[in-house]
């Protein structure tokens, strides 16, 4: 089989990020390439005693503009660029005295770095690359004739190609064009949105996704199904930042999943902790410490509990290792994990162990996407909390309803819509999440508390003299009434139904104090 292989006798190495460059460039040496190369690069191939010939002396055109023009020359675009199959190219190459290129390595300036860092606009603006791109856009459009590297973790196939070819094959030169054309357009997409974001512009007309492959997944939702996990660079604590300490690989669920577990704990101050089963919280409390916490949360729904998703918002101690070991856990995620816990959760092999260094910020701005048959959706993160409380009612909340309330409404905040959340003293007592019918949330929400109850040995329901939460409002007042007969004394709601006149007149019916807040949040 033909696999057009294509001798390297000239390379041009500018590169930001000189990891294994010297290497690469000793290679290229050993095989008596000829090396192009320009400003640092070359003074670092150089220094490492590797001859090198400048780009400018290549061109006989020195470097203009404080650097800004340097490889932007016919005879470096002409060498990428020619068809060594195309005798009128080999002419007019011949011609006007224009080598031919035949490895390309260059990584672009570091415009997602310099961001991060926080530096200036000047800064910034400069380490947007000009010449990097049109380099690898050139390279790669003559993938027939060019091998174009892009990323530091491409060397080893390189040198393997050269052991065993002494040359670059089509198929390996097609594949590193494909990842330099995705690498040109997600820096041009991050590069777009800081622009966007100077003009605070939140939804451009054209709209730039990006992302760096972390992971091949085993399988998506289900294992008929493929899946892989992409970053996108925001250093937000969480799964994509996260380091696991141990355990098998984290599946497409387990991401999704621990995800929706750290965004719910991360919005409270006190030790906490929430368990999450397929994307809702199925028990969250705060208490004085994450064992006490941990204890709270489990009672809610111990058996929801088992195979679920752990994650805390303080660094996570021996004590509540010991706790949480007793039950199967997919996940646990933390911002620290102490060593003797660590050692504690070593005996669960399996249980993936993430640790985070930091919580995210509840209150921080960001986007959410979510695909559609031929689109998008974007929305800010619902990063919403309500400070207008209306009390509606003849009966006010008492202060530890009233904390009880806020608390409950955070949650809900998290579960899937819609959705009721029973609490007591901080801690979920009983969750009703993705009914169809607000008022089925309710009584399941309470039937899933009596069984939880039975099973903690009480004497009776959790939810007797709980609060309740609505993520959006009562439509009817059944859904009230379903709360008060589970045992409820105040609710928290956003307000706004046609009939709200009808559910007020219910709570004080019942006797009952109702919060409105005139802030929804639906999750679907």
């Amino acid at each position: 089989m033909d696999q057009q292989i294509i001798p390297v006798r000239r390379a041009l190495i500018s590169v930001s990020d000189k990891t294994g460059l010297i290497d690469l460039a000793k290679l290229l040496a050993e095989n008596s390439v000829e090396i192009l190369s320009t400003g640092g690069t070359a003074k670092a191939l150089r220094d490492a005693g590797i001859k090198v010939v400048e780009v400018s002396d290549f061109t006989g055109f020195p470097e203009i503009l404080d650097g800004r023009v340097k490889t932007l020359m016919p005879q470096i675009h002409g060498g990428l660029l020619g068809r060594r199959d195309l005798a009128s190219h080999q002419e007019q190459m011949k011609q006007h005295n224009i080598l031919p290129i035949d490895l390309l390595c260059v990584n672009l300036y570091p415009f997602e770095e310099t961001v991060a860092s926080g530096a200036g606009k000047e800064d910034i603006i400069e380490n947007i690359d000009i010449g990097g791109p049109a380099l690898i856009r050139a390279a790669s459009k003559n993938h027939s004739h060019v091998a174009v590297l892009t990323d530091v973790h491409q060397y080893a196939a390189f040198k393997e190609e050269m052991k065993q070819n002494s040359g670059t094959t089509i198929r390996q030169r097609r594949k590193w064009a494909q990842a330099a054309y995705a690498r040109t357009a997600a820096y041009d997409a991050v590069i777009a949105s800081w622009f966007a974001d100077q003009a605070k512009d939140i939804f451009p007309e054209r709209l730039n996704l990006s992302g760096q492959r972390k992971q091949i997944l085993r399988y998506g939702e289900n294992p008929h199904q493929q899946a892989a996990f992409y970053t996108n660079g925001e250093q937000r604590p969480g799964v994509a930042t996260a380091q696991q300490l141990q355990g098998k690989e984290l599946s497409y669920n387990n991401l999704n999943d621990t995800d929706a577990a750290f965004e719910a704990v991360a919005e409270f101050d006190k030790p906490s902790v929430v368990i999450v089963k397929h994307a809702n919280p199925c028990g969250a409390a705060s208490a004085s410490s994450l064992s006490e916490a941990w204890d709270l949360a489990l009672r809610c729904d111990p058996v929801s509990a088992f195979g679920g998703i752990i994650a805390v918002n303080r660094p996570l101690d021996k004590e509540t290792a010991q706790k949480i070991i007793t039950i199967f856990s997919e996940v646990i995620i933390a911002p620290k994990v102490n060593s003797d816990a660590l050692e504690i959760l070593s005996k669960k092999k399996n249980v993936r162990i993430l640790e985070t260094g930091a919580m995210p910020d509840p209150l921080a701005q960001g986007m959410t996407v979510r695909t559609l048959a031929g689109g998008y959706l974007l929305q800010n993160r619902d990063n919403g909390r309500p400070s207008d409380f209306k009390v509606v009612t003849k009966r006010k909340p008492t202060e530890k309803e009233m904390e009880d309330l806020i608390f409950a409404f955070t949650i809900g905040k998290h579960v899937k819509s819609n959705a009721i959340i029973y609490v007591k003293d901080k801690a979920t007592v009983g969750i009703g999440a993705g009914q169809m019918s607000r008022v089925d949330s309710a009584r399941i929400a309470a039937h899933k508390s009596a069984e939880a109850a039975q099973a903690a040995d009480l004497e009776k329901p959790m939810t007797q003299g709980s609060v309740v939460a609505s993520d959006a409002f009562f439509p009817f007042a059944d859904g009230l009434q379903a709360a008060v007969a589970a045992g409820a004394t105040a609710v928290i709601q956003p307000g706004g139904s046609m009939r709200d006149n009808e559910v007020i007149a219910a709570a004080d019916e019942a006797g009952i104090a109702m919060v409105f807040t005139g802030m929804r949040h639906f999750r679907h």
